[in-house]
């Protein structure tokens, strides 16, 4: 597919810059003492296209926590590994309709976790990354992030702090999914790694690069680098489509109409394929956990140049 014009993307910028700021309510995460510290008043829009052109506006070279968005591209990691049917029937491909880091999720399904975008699923992924400890498996994790971005990526050291001494939900879900066969190392690695990889720092710029990256086949539009294999993108969209956004993954699929994720650091990733990738930054959150003007930007973005997978372009 032919990206937008120049002019058309930018208009879309100033479109989703607008929704965004007429965008009311929400609050920073505050279970992360890190992120209860970023300016809430924070926000930018970046778009860029699968032929590596970059556009953005506001504070889009910010770098925040990457947080669960992060998820996404250590699923591309394994999903390029094991291929995707592996992953489907070791972590699973389903919705759970529950908030992402319920227990009852795995309760109902026999400890299965049913999604590698949800916390339970995050960490049974991270067991699978290859790597004979830890530090082998964040260094392949960190090495994938940065391949995907076009730059090096590199850890929050104040973030991952926050984040380890907190994570103690995260560290009983694993081992239950140990108890349940759905671990596939030792749970404490899993956790810690899992940790690592939501704690490092990006911007609105660089995850409009990352999906991108998924938008052109698996080639970085930027770089030119081959990430992964053209045949790993689809199913990594779908996952996006199915719990990208949690349990407002639903009405995200109705009224945008894109693959997307989202995480707590205040960061919006929507992906449309062959074409170009749209992410946003603002801390406060909805109750979902979804920035609030960061969903109404990228909508009112996809909306001002008419991408929406649903819905035939005239």
């Amino acid at each position: 597919m032919t990206a937008p014009l120049p002019e058309a993307i930018k208009t879309a910028l100033e479109a989703g810059q607008k929704a965004g700021l007429a965008a009311t309510g929400g609050k920073n995460a505050d279970y992360i003492p890190f992120l209860a510290s970023v300016p809430s008043n924070l926000f930018g829009i970046a778009v860029v296209t699968a032929d590596g052109r970059v556009f953005k506006t506001g504070d889009a070279d910010y770098q925040f926590a990457i947080e669960s968005i992060s998820k996404v591209f250590t699923l591309a990691l394994v999903i390029d590994q094991i291929g995707p049917n592996a992953l489907r029937e070791k972590v699973g491909a389903d919705p759970t309709g529950l908030p992402f880091n319920s227990v009852m999720a795995l309760e109902l399904h026999g400890g299965k976790p049913l999604s590698p975008l949800v916390n339970a699923g995050a960490i049974a992924t991270a067991s699978l990354v290859p790597g004979k400890d830890a530090e082998a498996c964040w260094a392949a994790i960190l090495d994938c992030q940065s391949r995907f971005a076009g730059r090096k990526i590199a850890l929050s050291n104040d973030v991952n702090t926050s984040e380890q001494t907190t994570n103690f939900h995260n560290r009983a879900i694993a081992w239950l999914l140990y108890s349940s066969g759905s671990c596939y190392s030792d749970p404490m690695r899993a956790v810690d790694v899992y940790t690592r990889q939501c704690s490092t720092l990006v911007s609105a710029a660089d995850l409009a690069t990352m999906g991108a990256t998924l938008a052109n086949g698996g080639v970085n539009p930027v770089t030119g680098e081959r990430v992964i294999g053209d045949d790993k993108t689809a199913p990594i969209l779908a996952e996006m489509t199915m719990e990208g956004l949690y349990t407002a993954s639903g009405d995200w699929a109705f009224t945008v109409g894109l693959p997307g994720k989202s995480g707590v650091g205040g960061g919006i990733l929507a992906v449309v394929p062959g074409e170009l990738a749209i992410a946003s930054f603002s801390p406060p959150l909805d109750p979902a956990g979804n920035s609030v003007r960061g969903m109404a930007a990228v909508t009112a973005v996809a909306k001002s140049l008419g991408r929406n997978l649903y819905r035939p372009r005239s």
